[in-house]
C-alpha cells in the first residue's frame, strides 16, 4: 500500500497536486497555515492513495514524496 506524505512548511498552496490527483484525495488546507504563511496541501483519505505518483511529479517544491 502506498503512503502520501505532504510537507506543510514546504508547500506553497499552489493546488496543482490537487488537479492531478486520480483519486480526489488532495485538498489545500484553507482553515490552516504553515510557517510561511501559506495554505498548505492536505490528504482526505490516505487508504485511496494508489501511489502513482502524479502529485509528487507536478510539486514545483519537491513537498509530497510517497512511499510503496
Amino acid at each position: 500500500m502506498a503512503k502520501i506524505k505532504i510537507d506543510e512548511n514546504f508547500c506553497k498552496g499552489c493546488g496543482l497536486c490537487v488537479t492531478v490527483c486520480p483519486k480526489k484525495i488532495i485538498e489545500i488546507m484553507n482553515g490552516k497555515l504553515n510557517l510561511k504563511g501559506y495554505n498548505p496541501a492536505g490528504v482526505t483519505d490516505a487508504e485511496k492513495c494508489t501511489g502513482c505518483a502524479s502529485c509528487a511529479m507536478i510539486c514545483p517544491d519537491c513537498a509530497i514524496t510517497i512511499d510503496n
